[in-house]
């Protein structure tokens, strides 16, 4: 599989990360480890967790695989989030209670995942949904202590705009290497109209940051990148766009001798911000289904009638 540098001289990570939000849903170890193993085989290095996925348990499992392989480590680029909380600071069933950047939240945070992943450092660390309350200086001073004690190497955030990753870098005196947000064919705001991010209403300042990451050499990583498989097989009471979008996906496909999920994993890869989906199967067939994607590059205008099926309309 292609790689794309996230830092230079550092991480090469491939172009497709492996997503383990719902690796704790698989109960037989052995299921899990072959998970693991395979998409090592595909080619995929880089393996998505955060601290809230099946309450912890799956950097718990994550880290037992590793125990069972510990050679594997060398091979991984691993990263976590960390940044949310439930009320009264336990992982109960709910949903969340709290953001939390504070110093004690993000050092405690980060020895928990470490603990629980059975790693001595993560590769990168993202701070997983914006704080309203941040005290940019607390982040920044637990990022010096991480760092300087190596349980971290690099920083990156989740679900920001570009003016909230401003505001952080300026009191950091650090880049961040990577912004995690929602994008796929059926979620492209911020491809096609750069006004709005991970929710419906506007925001004057999403606007511009996809350049702005681009600019700096931050990496846009996608979270569901296949907007829930609806554009793979559409429920029957999906809007008329989804159909509309699915079938073309579906046309496609069969033209380049595919699957859907690779055609719209594929779109994303098209774009020269160098997008890196984040594919969370646990399904080793369709796990390779997915990393097709990775030897097809659509032709522009395939790419842009995608977007004008999804979008409903035509470009402007």
């Amino acid at each position: 599989m292609k790689q794309y540098t996230l830092v230079e001289g550092a991480i090469d990570a491939s172009r497709l990360a492996f997503g383990c939000m719902n690796l704790s849903r698989l109960q037989d170890a052995a299921e899990r480890e072959a998970l693991v193993g395979s998409a090592l085989d595909i080619g995929i290095n880089l393996f998505d967790h955060a601290d809230i996925y099946g309450a912890g348990s799956c950097e718990t499992v994550f880290g037992e695989v590793l125990a069972r392989n510990p050679g594997w480590r060398d091979r991984m680029f691993i990263q976590s989030k960390c940044g949310i909380r439930f009320a009264g600071d336990t992982y109960d069933d709910g949903p969340p209670g709290r953001y939390d950047f504070s110093y004690q939240h993000l050092i405690t945070s980060v020895e928990g995942i470490l603990q629980r992943l059975r790693i001595d450092y993560l590769d990168v660390l993202l701070l997983h949904r914006p704080d309203m309350l941040m005290e940019t200086d607390d982040v920044a001073r637990a990022f010096d202590e991480l760092s300087a004690s190596g349980k971290v190497r690099f920083f990156g955030v989740s679900n920001f705009d570009w003016a909230q990753i401003e505001l952080l870098s300026k009191a950091m005196g650090r880049r961040l290497i990577v912004n995690q947000v929602q994008l796929s064919l059926m979620h492209a705001q911020l491809i096609a109209q750069g006004a709005r991010i991970n929710m419906p209403q506007a925001f004057a300042s999403a606007v511009g940051t996809l350049d702005y990451c681009r600019l700096h050499d931050i990496r846009l990583q996608a979270w569901s990148p296949l907007a829930q498989g609806d554009l793979v097989h559409p429920p029957h009471d999906a809007p008329d766009t989804v159909h509309h979008t699915s079938a073309l996906v579906h046309e496609l496909a069969n033209s380049y001798g595919t699957n859907p999920a690779a055609i719209v994993l594929a779109w994303l890869l098209r774009h020269p911000a160098g997008i890196q989906p984040v594919v969370g199967t646990t399904n080793i067939e369709r796990l390779r289904q997915c990393c097709e994607a990775d030897g097809i590059e659509l032709q522009r205008e395939e790419w842009y009638s995608l977007l004008e099926r999804a979008q409903g309309q035509g470009v402007p």
